[in-house]
């Protein structure tokens, strides 16, 4: 494990070349609105964890579980389709099941957004095409089908099948939505980071006082900037947050580190949905401000604690475990940089279903 202290906290021009980007929202009222109208939603379970919570040295370890999101296996389930219902609302009539019919929404996908994706398109009347790449399981992509989706395979990684989305909402002039932003691409990312506010006016509602620590895994880093934003209006300074990345992808913490957006380098990680190698810009952004650490782990210490969550009732993927990993693999000296004890109270979150 890599820790690294960010030394811009609180400031909002802590990484150049961020001028002009937006930040996340903190506003959950439309959000919320919207779910209230949707009969799939229901709070997910936040878990008091106390036998890993034991095992990991701690006073508290609360587990926001994601893995039964709206029949979706994930906190996927809250962005895109979200963003899909707005522009459907956006219209302003008064039953919308049809409000998009003619509309074609393309993205790409290696996991869980492309079916939020799906299933937002559907439920309003609206088109998706997924792109995926060559290396993506057929079984993932049954599941894009099932939901209505047309899938597209191209290439060999994410990256390639980003490239074919991009250039096919070009070309058909469909609405591109993705999960991550960049220069020129910003609204349609922000208002999907603001559908994943609903988990976090959860927690705030369920857990019995404020934690000590938020641990947060990041792949663009949509979800965790997200949750720290929100986190921060409520609950101030006070909560040291943690933002955790596959080794092989340390996208956000090599741009704290060199103050500046970087690719990240390194070899393909198990933990599939983190191994992002560019940052969504609106997430550094937030998260440069907003979290105090970012740090890495490798697979190994992913892989070595999924048989205990499962033994704990949270079975997850690589992935899903990785901000639970970090909590329960820091060593003396990583603990004590992180301010970890038998004080702590930490908020962790299961971000997706086991097989997803």
């Amino acid at each position: 494990m890599q820790v690294l202290k960010n030394a811009g906290r609180g400031c909002d021009d802590a990484v150049a070349g961020l001028a002009g980007v937006l930040v996340p929202s903190i506003g959950a009222d439309r959000v919320l609105s919207l779910l209230d109208r949707c009969p799939a939603a229901e709070p997910t379970p936040l878990v008091n964890a106390v036998g890993l919570a034991r095992s990991a040295g701690v006073a508290s370890l609360f587990v926001k579980d994601e893995r039964a999101r709206m029949g979706l296996g994930s906190f996927k389930a809250l962005g895109a389709a979200y963003v899909v219902a707005c522009d459907a609302m956006d219209i302003g009539v008064e039953v919308p099941a049809h409000a998009l019919e003619g509309v074609t929404y393309v993205t790409a996908s290696a996991g869980n957004h492309g079916l939020s994706v799906a299933a937002g398109a559907r439920v309003f009347g609206a088109r998706a095409v997924v792109y995926i790449a060559d290396t993506v399981p057929e079984a993932f992509a049954e599941r894009l089908r099932a939901k209505g989706a047309d899938v597209m395979r191209e290439g060999a990684d994410y990256e390639a099948s980003m490239a074919a989305a991009l250039k096919a909402a070009d070309t058909n002039g469909w609405r591109l939505l993705s999960d991550s932003s960049w220069p020129g691409y910003m609204d349609r990312p922000l208002r999907l980071m603001e559908g994943y506010l609903a988990l976090m006016e959860e927690v705030f509602t369920e857990i019995p006082g404020p934690p000590t620590h938020i641990f947060l895994q990041a792949g663009v880093g949509g979800l965790a900037a997200s949750a720290a934003a929100r986190a921060r209006a409520v609950w101030g300074d006070a909560p040291a947050i943690v933002v955790v990345e596959p080794s092989q992808a340390p996208a956000l913490q090599g741009a704290i580190r060199a103050r500046q957006v970087r690719v990240a380098q390194g070899g393909v990680s198990s933990m599939g949905r983190l191994d992002c190698k560019v940052p969504s810009l609106i997430a550094l952004k937030g998260l440069s401000r907003d979290a105090d650490f970012f740090v890495t782990i490798d697979d190994r210490d992913v892989e070595g604690v999924l048989a205990r969550l499962a033994d704990s009732d949270l079975a997850t993927t690589p992935s899903g475990g990785a901000g639970l990993a970090a909590v329960m693999t820091a060593n003396g000296d990583e603990r004590a940089a992180l301010g970890l004890g038998p004080d702590s109270r930490i908020l962790a979150i299961v971000s997706e279903e086991a097989g997803a």
